[in-house]
């Protein structure tokens, strides 16, 4: 039986705004012990993800006051999303063939729902599968 996405999912995710200062959604990422939040509207759509990777290379190496600088400034804009009725077995191959270890989870309304990482959709899968995945997501990116 292959799951939909919505079945495996974690819900309930917290956000941040656009406006958001970096301090406070790096500190909202240490009480939550979590590496990603999703950057949302007050609709609840996705502009982006702040990464601790962000806060790291795009304010911190750069010498940007964290206090200060607001979270559209360095949050990364291209993010790759699914929607809670696609199959976990798709997303999985998303994730291998996208080199990316999790998805920002939407619903038709393109609304934040979730989200969806490797490990919440690989327990329906083959060790195999999951390998191959993993081994794709690992691999290192070509040069542009």
């Amino acid at each position: 039986m292959v799951r939909k996405v919505y079945e495996v999912m974690t819900r309930d995710v917290e956000t941040v705004l656009p406006s958001d200062t970096v301090r406070d959604a790096a500190e909202s990422m240490r009480a939550l012990n979590v590496g990603i939040l999703p950057v949302c509207d007050e609709a609840g759509h996705v502009l982006g993800v702040l990464t601790d990777r962000d806060v790291v290379v795009r304010t911190v190496a750069l010498g940007m006051d964290p206090s200060v600088t607001s979270v559209v400034d360095v949050m990364s804009a291209n993010v790759q999303v699914c929607f809670e009725d696609d199959d976990a077995g798709s997303v999985l191959e998303r994730m291998k063939k996208q080199q990316l270890r999790r998805f920002v989870v939407v619903n038709a309304e393109e609304v934040l729902v979730g989200i969806v990482t490797l490990g919440d959709v690989s327990h329906d899968f083959d060790e195999r599968r999951v390998g191959e995945a993993l081994e794709g997501i690992s691999e290192p990116a070509p040069l542009q």
